[in-house]
């Protein structure tokens, strides 16, 4: 049984559900169930009795494994979900989606045909923490009846309120908080991350901005992430988190043909450009899994070299040719470039060109897929600590040279 996060279904014989939960570990909760019955109540003695087997689902984070729990129990119905509560009907989340600014509310029953409802969920306390955290990312309304004058939280920022709503950006919001209850996070930044993009290509960068700060929110929400009491028992958690990703990625690299004794030192590189204008090159590094922001490097590209397109992989192995100019730089055990064959290709012309033999690897934006230096593709699972250290290196890569970029636009618009 894993100690991962996720949910875990009780069947009986014939393979029929009958209870749906969720755990942040499943090792640990499942077990719960059998250590102590005679704690048990009745009905959840009965349920014990007719399971057969068990089944469970892994997913990332505790947000994931409620959204999935709710999804499966509507999905299923499983007989115990009901009984368990003892007549009392689990809440659900309604949006009044036909509403010409849609609320979001919390319902006991289906009765409005023309909203849209998800759940049920079986612990309201989680559920309304959910929706408190998704309004943080995209705000919304939340009473069927909307005062005409500002409320206290649109003084908060989560309420645009009636008469700021712009409603085609309302309505997508609303359409991206449904995505996220429906568990397609991934579809919801994919979704962010193109429209981010268009933003930055027409040069509106604060809202190109306030994009890449959903998708971060998002991605922060659904990580693994560690309860203070952890801590406690292990004062090393910190270090020991560090060490599982850093050994996760040798091993996996190892298996694709790429020794790697040691990632002491890793730098990532990252290229921000709009259409040629502005190239600029970012070097991040991360010591023993850490970012170390002393070390970090801005490279200014002559947008003349690239006067007829942005030309990404190019960029790439300048701006890592200029990096290994620096001697007095400790080398790095292993270069990330945000980005897939191409760039991967271009930086290790770089590498070859000045004689070194520094590892190379790339990550694709399409379905995060790892691309090695001999060009094969690596996709390893959405829990693997090794993807999690690699993207969180590119994300801070990618926000790195936005933030140079951002500032040399502001120049030049400055005079």
């Amino acid at each position: 049984m894993p100690k991962d996060p996720g949910i875990y279904l009780f069947l009986d014989k014939k393979g029929n559900v009958l209870y749906v939960g969720k755990a942040k570990n499943l090792k640990n909760r499942v077990a719960s169930y059998f250590r102590n019955t005679v704690d048990l109540g009745p009905k959840t003695r009965i349920l014990l009795s007719k399971t057969e087997k068990i089944k469970t689902v892994i997913v990332r984070s505790e947000i994931e494994a409620l959204l999935l729990e709710a999804n499966f129990i509507k999905k299923l119905q499983p007989l115990y979900n009901i009984r368990l509560t003892d007549g009392k009907s689990y809440p659900l989340i309604r949006i009044t989606v036909k509403d010409k600014y849609p609320a979001v509310l919390i319902a006991r029953r289906m009765e409005e045909k023309n909203s849209l409802y998800f759940g049920p969920y079986p612990n309201v306390s989680q559920m309304k923490l959910v929706l408190r955290t998704i309004r943080k990312i995209f705000p919304y309304k939340s009473v069927a009846r909307h005062p005409k004058k500002p409320c206290l939280f649109n003084h908060l920022g989560l309420c645009p309120c009636p008469e700021f709503f712009n409603d085609k950006n309302y309505k997508k919001s609303i359409r991206r908080i449904a995505k996220l209850l429906n568990g397609k996070i991934e579809a919801v930044i994919k979704s962010l991350e193109k429209e981010r993009n268009l933003k930055s290509k027409e040069e509106k960068f604060e809202a190109a901005l306030t994009l890449q700060k959903q998708i971060e929110a998002i991605k922060h929400i659904t990580t693994p992430n560690k309860h203070p009491f952890e801590y406690e028992i292990n004062p090393n958690l910190k270090e020991d988190l560090k060490k599982s990703e850093l050994d996760s990625l040798i091993i996996e690299l190892k298996k694709h043909d790429i020794e790697l004794k040691s990632l002491r030192r890793i730098e990532c590189y990252d290229i921000s450009n709009i259409l040629g204008t502005n190239p600029t090159g970012s070097m991040v590094v991360f010591i023993n899994g850490e970012k170390d922001t002393s070390q970090y490097r801005k490279f200014k590209i002559d947008p003349k070299k690239y006067r007829l397109k942005a030309n990404d992989p190019m960029m790439i192995k300048e701006i890592i040719q200029r990096r290994l100019n620096h001697k007095e730089w400790e080398m790095p055990d292993l270069i990330i470039v945000d980005g897939g064959k191409a760039q991967v290709s271009a930086a290790k012309d770089a590498i070859s060109d000045k004689n070194y033999n520094t590892a190379v690897i790339g990550l694709a934006k399409r379905e995060e897929t790892i691309i090695t230096e001999n060009l094969k593709e690596i996709k390893l699972g959405r829990n693997s600590p090794g993807l999690h250290l690699i993207q969180r290196i590119r994300d801070e890569a990618h926000r790195f040279a936005i933030s140079y970029h951002r500032l040399l636009r502001l120049k030049l618009i400055s005079g």
